[in-house]
Order: C-alpha cells, then structure tokens, then sequence
C-alpha cells in the first residue's frame, strides 16, 4: 500500500520537473546543409524525382541546360533561385538559405578563418573563392563566396555540374 502512494510522488516530481522544463527545450532545429543535400533535395536526382518530393517549384525555365528552382521552405527573391537543376546531371547546385550550418558549422556570416579551421583543406578557385571537397561526400563540394570578410553565399554542388561557374 505504500508503494503507490511513493510512485505518484515520484511521477508527480517527474511530471513537475518536465513541465517546469517547458519550451526552453522546443527549439526550431534547422536542417544541416549538405553532405549529399539539403531539406529533402539530394543532389543528382532527376528533376522528375526531385519534383515528386513536393519540396520545390519552378522559378526560371531553364532552356537548354539549367532551370532555376526554389526550395518551397526556403524561398529566394525575386532575382534569385534557391537550386540549379541539370538536363545532364540532375539536381546540381543548391545555395544555402540563412540560418543554416554545414555539418561543421560554417554558414553565411562565417569568416574565412572559420572556413579553414573548419576544412584545413580547403583552397581558392581562378575567381579567388575559397571551396572545398565535401567531406563524407567526395562527388560534391561546398563553395563561399566571401565580401567584407564574411560569407554571404554558400553553395552545395556537384563537381561535375554544369549550371553556374
């Protein structure tokens, strides 16, 4: 008869402890761009797959080669999209939204210096634009472009893609 009595207790302290730790522990927890991709679009799959998924909607028609799309989470401006997609290579160059981090960190606002703690091999294109090879994925690679010693575009994209330079 005593056990029952020291059981609600003990769920009732419980329960008041889990109340107590309330919405502090309800964070929004944004999606890690790349290694393979981002919100449920994975580089190199068709646009017909990439459309099934419902995660993104046409924004530029692409002609011959590349159409512009947008992450239907993560909409672009009016000048901008948010992923390229390849006739040839499917999903090819998707650009990170603000917000989000790779899976070491590095984001838009991150320096330089973060970059290269962050991939110790990571080296400058023609253009002067640190990129790196992404690591657990050696198809793909991240790209920053870098403007008052802050990133302010980072891109995830196949090596072999052929929509941006």
């Amino acid at each position: 008869m005593i056990a029952r009595p020291v059981l609600a207790t003990v769920v009732a302290a419980g329960l008041a402890t889990a109340l107590s730790a309330g919405p502090a522990h309800a964070q929004t927890v944004r999606p890690v761009f790349g290694p393979a991709g981002f919100a449920g679009v994975k580089l190199g799959v068709s646009a017909k797959a990439a459309k099934a998924g419902g995660k993104i909607r046409l924004k530029m028609a692409g002609g011959p080669g590349c159409s512009g799309w947008d992450l239907k989470a993560y909409p672009t401006g009016r000048d901008s999209v948010g992923l390229y997609i390849s006739k040839k290579r499917g999903v090819a160059v998707i650009f990170a939204p603000k917000g989000v981090k790779t899976k070491e960190g590095i984001g838009l606002g991150s320096t330089y210096k973060q970059i290269k703690k962050a991939y110790p091999k990571v080296k400058k294109a023609a253009s002067g634009y640190p990129y790196v090879t992404v690591p657990g994925n050696p198809k793909a690679y991240y790209s920053f472009l870098i403007g008052k010693g802050k990133v302010y575009e980072m891109a995830l994209g196949l090596h072999t893609q052929d929509c941006v330079n």
